[in-house]
């Protein structure tokens, strides 16, 4: 059997295989509420084979979606359309996790205030945030224990800490965007603190497994690289932390030089220095390549994105290249490769 199709148990939370779909935005909430599409589009990812189903970035309150037209999970109404998706998830064999998330100083959406751990913005095109206070902070702590009560509720099997791209605990992460003197500013310790604490919100009202998303390479001189994000997780995870989704970039504007597979390397550096399990991916479109990077222990999952986008039923086709044994939904057997 392909190590791309042995399955694997993360933290509480068991995956048929090692092919995770990354949380990617779909912009097409209506004032955060989840709708038809949601429930269809994912559950068809789940028909076609995929192990894990992150839902994209979802705001743990107002002013935390990236976008009006994003998922939100910061009101009790919230749950009955999220819990359509994880049901649908469910339904056809995926494990089912949402990212909770908050966009910091990259929220685009009609709010009357944005926020981040200082008063500096992302580039020239958006907006000047306001620097949290300690105040602010004891909310959002609250926003996030109220988020992943919610997801429960909803069905989810796994809530992903969004801490990548910019966004709002991302930036507390990165020295580019974190000029703070107070204890959430300035050493990685002090950096780390605002994740680990929102890693214990988490645990407190969610009794599913807990994966963080972090943004390894800034991609600048000055900025985090790989050793410094691991050494931040190496900090909290121990209030939690089952699995680490390895991305990069977008905490400031800078030129990423992708290719296929161009954020593993950041992937086995972090699972090296930490001991966690870890999620690999960046432009992997290739069964093989995949095969490949959780064969050689590089990584415990992948992650596929635009190619799972493109094509629905990506793990049916690889299980098919690879030579594995894994089943077909009994709807499409009459399709299946001979």
């Amino acid at each position: 059997m392909p190590k791309l199709f042995e399955s694997l148990t993360i933290g509480n939370m068991r995956v048929r295989n090692r092919i995770a779909m990354p949380p990617m935005c779909m912009y097409s909430a209506q004032d955060g509420r989840a709708g038809d599409f949601h429930a269809t589009h994912y559950g068809a990812r789940a028909i076609g084979g995929v192990g894990l189903i992150i839902v994209e970035a979802t705001g743990v309150t107002a002013n935390g979606r990236i976008s009006d037209n994003c998922l939100g999970i910061y009101d009790d109404g919230f749950v009955e359309g999220l819990g359509r998706i994880a049901a649908a998830i469910k339904a056809y064999g995926a494990a089912a996790a949402i990212q909770l998330g908050h966009a910091g100083r990259k929220c685009l959406a009609a709010v009357p205030q944005i926020v981040a751990p200082s008063a500096i913005a992302f580039d020239t095109n958006h907006k000047t945030p306001a620097e949290m206070s300690r105040a602010d902070i004891e909310e959002l702590l609250e926003s996030y224990r109220t988020a992943a009560r919610r997801a429960g509720e909803a069905g989810f099997d796994m809530v992903e800490i969004h801490a990548a791209h910019g966004y709002l605990l991302s930036t507390f992460l990165s020295p580019l965007s974190n000029r703070r003197g107070d204890e959430y500013g300035g050493s990685a310790e002090n950096r780390a603190r605002l994740p680990g604490r929102v890693v214990d919100a988490v645990r407190q009202s969610f009794g599913g497994s807990v994966g963080i998303r972090i943004s390894a390479e800034d991609y600048i001189p000055e900025g985090n690289r790989p050793e410094d994000l691991a050494e931040m997780v190496n900090m909290f995870k121990a209030k939690g932390v089952d699995v680490v989704n390895v991305s990069s970039g977008g905490v400031a504007p800078a030129a990423l030089p992708v290719f296929p597979g161009y954020q593993v390397r950041f992937a086995e550096a972090v699972r090296e220095r930490t001991g966690l399990p870890v999620m690999a991916g960046g432009l992997l479109t290739s069964p093989r390549h995949c095969e490949e990077v959780v064969a050689n222990n590089r990584a415990d999952m992948v992650y596929v994105g635009r190619e799972i986008l493109r094509n629905p039923h990506f793990p049916l086709q690889a299980a098919h290249e690879l030579g594995a044994d894994f089943p077909w939904p009994k709807q499409y057997v009459r399709a299946s490769y001979k």
